[in-house]
Order: structure tokens, then sequence, then C-alpha cells
């Protein structure tokens, strides 16, 4: 038996996608874990110190850990109508309509530095730079309270803002679509390059099997899932599910790898990220 440290957050699709590898209820090839579940920033920032055999990053920050990780082909996160969104507590009519100009002065709560949802910020407003790092579960209630002018969600806050009487401003996810018609590419799942390139393959596999059976079994993980779930509701849990799990988290395809590429190229293009070797896939290892 391998024992390998997995790090991947408690939301659901993440607890979704790993039960049946962690539990074993899939054939792990000789494989075991021990977990780690941490929000996406922490594991950002582990990833940046290499500390993990496997874990889930922001896209965002795989950019800054190319060199240490590998892609895997499954357990992805990427989608349409599944980006961050800016929101805020009064009428968002008068910031929507001057929101480029007015955006250097407004205090804006994101996620973490290195996600997706603050690299899909820089892209659209370049000129937003009075920003706050909160945990994202935080960011309604810092918003609510005053503390920041708008905050910037992730995750299922998607299906709660509205109920504590938030509103939006921008769904970042249709800006991205406009500009390029791929899916907006959130979250994925990588690989330590120091593991033995047998090893990094035979993850690829269990993972893509875990996911298929999550799929052909979407209940049986379901008191695993709620554990992890912060008071949600099995509604809301698999609506989060369903909008953050699907074709790319059981492969990437083609179709993935291209949105993939076209972030990181546009993101270079603005000196967002730095430059990093474009042999990311494991696939391309083989």
């Amino acid at each position: 038996m391998t024992k390998l440290t997995l790090g991947f957050s408690p939301c659901p699709n993440d607890t979704f996608i790993f039960d049946a590898l962690i539990h074993h209820k899939i054939d792990t090839e000789g494989l075991d874990f021990e977990v780690f579940y941490d929000d996406v920033e922490t594991l950002n920032q582990k990833a940046m110190r290499g500390e993990l055999d496997i874990t889930k990053l922001s896209y965002h920050a795989f950019a800054y850990v190319a060199d240490k990780y590998v892609l895997l082909d499954s357990g992805s996160a990427l989608g349409f109508g599944v980006g961050p969104m800016l929101i805020c507590k009064d009428d968002p009519g008068k910031l929507i309509s001057n929101l480029k100009s007015q955006i250097s002065n407004l205090k804006i709560g994101i996620p973490g530095k290195y996600t997706t949802a603050n690299f899909l910020l820089g892209l659209a407003f370049p000129n937003a730079t009075n920003k706050v790092e909160l945990v994202f579960s935080d960011i309604e209630d810092a918003v609510l309270e005053g503390r920041v002018d708008v905050g910037l969600i992730i995750h299922e806050n998607r299906f709660t803002y509205q109920d504590k009487g938030l509103k939006k401003i921008i769904d970042l996810g249709d800006y991205w679509e406009k500009q390029t018609g791929c899916a907006i590419p959130l979250g994925g799942i990588v690989a330590n390059r120091n593991l033995p390139s047998e090893i990094q393959h035979k993850i690829n596999r269990v993972l893509r099997r875990s996911v298929e059976f999550a799929f052909e079994n979407p209940k049986s993980g379901l008191e695993f899932i709620r554990s992890h779930a912060q008071e949600m509701s099995e509604e809301v849990m698999y609506k989060h599910i369903e909008l953050y799990v699907n074709k790319y988290s059981v492969d990437l395809g083609e179709e993935g790898k291209r949105a993939i590429k076209l972030l990181f190229d546009t993101a270079r293009k603005k000196e967002i990220i730095p430059e990093f070797s474009d042999n990311i896939f494991i696939t391309d290892l083989n």
C-alpha cells in the first residue's frame, strides 16, 4: 500500500468527487490517502510550498506551481454559468453603469490572491486594486456588515447571497464566456512532479474511476458530503455539485485543455501570471 497526502476543499463538488477514492469504494490500485480538508486559498498556499502529493488548487495558482505539479485529466471544475460574482448590499444599478470608473474606489472582499476568481477580477477590471483577502464563506457577512463595499463570491455562495438580501453586480464567468466562448477553468487536481511517473498515472486512473463512480452512484457519498457541507440543505448541496461537476470533471478532453491554455495565454499576455512551461498536462508526459 502506497500512502499519499491529498488535499481538497470541504465543498460538495470536491467531497462528491473524492468520496469513492478515499473510502475505497473503487479499486485504488494499492494507493491509500491521508486527507487534508482546507479552503481553496489554503490549498493554493500549500501547493506553493509543494507540501502535498495530490491537491485541488485554483487554475490561477497553478500558473505559479507548474514546475512542482502536473495537471490530472480528471477532477477539474470547468463550466459555463459557474463563474465568480461581484455582489453588493445596496442597489447595484449605479455601480453597474459606472463600474469601470468606480471600481478603483471600492473595497473588495476576495476569496484569496491566487484564486481564479481574483484572476478574473483582474482581467475584467485591472484597476480593482483595493482588495481584502477573506475566507470565501465570510465574504457575504463582510458585505452585509459594511466591512467591504462589494464581495467576490464563489462556491455555494452563488445560491445563498440573494437569501441574505445581497444583489449581483456582475457575473465574471459570463464576462469570460462572452470574451472567449470557452468554459471557465476554476480549479483542477494536480499531482506532485516528484512522484514516480508510474504513481502519477496511477493517481490519474484512480481519480477518473472515483468521478465515474460518483456519477453512477450520486447518493453513495451523501453522508460524507453532508458532514462537510456547512449547514447546507441537500438541495443546495446537489445544486452545487451539478454546477461544478460535469464532463470536464471526468476528463478534460481537448475542449477543456483548450480553455485552460487560453486562460493562461490571456493571463501571460496581460502579465497577470509568470511565464512557465506549457508541458502541464499529465497526458503530455507519456
